[in-house]
């Protein structure tokens, strides 16, 4: 499992709801930038929580760049974002993305998203 946001407390709280749920294999990383090294340093890796709005290279950039790999065909992603328009549901599902979840989000929806 892996952790991309900007926030530190974000990714904090979503360590916290992930320990709660049995999951503590989780690497983080702060932006898209820094995903695409972690992701290739960590594999296999089964799900990643993706934030969209952060510096150096976004969430929709990261999960783009992602995909064009066949090597991650697998690992699933979850954006984990604020961005709550339909339009951006619907780009980041066309993206690659395999799920979405609006911030704030309860243990519940995330253990939902998760399959667990």
């Amino acid at each position: 499992m892996m952790l991309v946001d900007d926030s530190t407390t974000m990714r904090r709280i979503q360590k916290t709801q992930l320990s709660a749920m049995g999951i503590t294999d989780v690497c983080e990383a702060n932006n898209g930038e820094e995903a695409l090294g972690v992701l290739q340093s960590n594999m296999p890796l089964d799900v990643i929580l993706l934030d969209w709005n952060m510096p150096v290279m976004d969430g929709i950039t990261f999960l783009k760049k992602m995909r064009t790999d066949p090597t991650y065909a697998a690992v699933k992603v979850i954006m984990c974002t604020s961005e709550a328009e339909k339009t951006r549901v619907v780009e980041a599902l066309k993206a690659g993305a395999n799920n979405y979840i609006v911030k704030p989000f309860t243990p519940e929806a995330l253990k939902e998203k998760l399959g667990i």
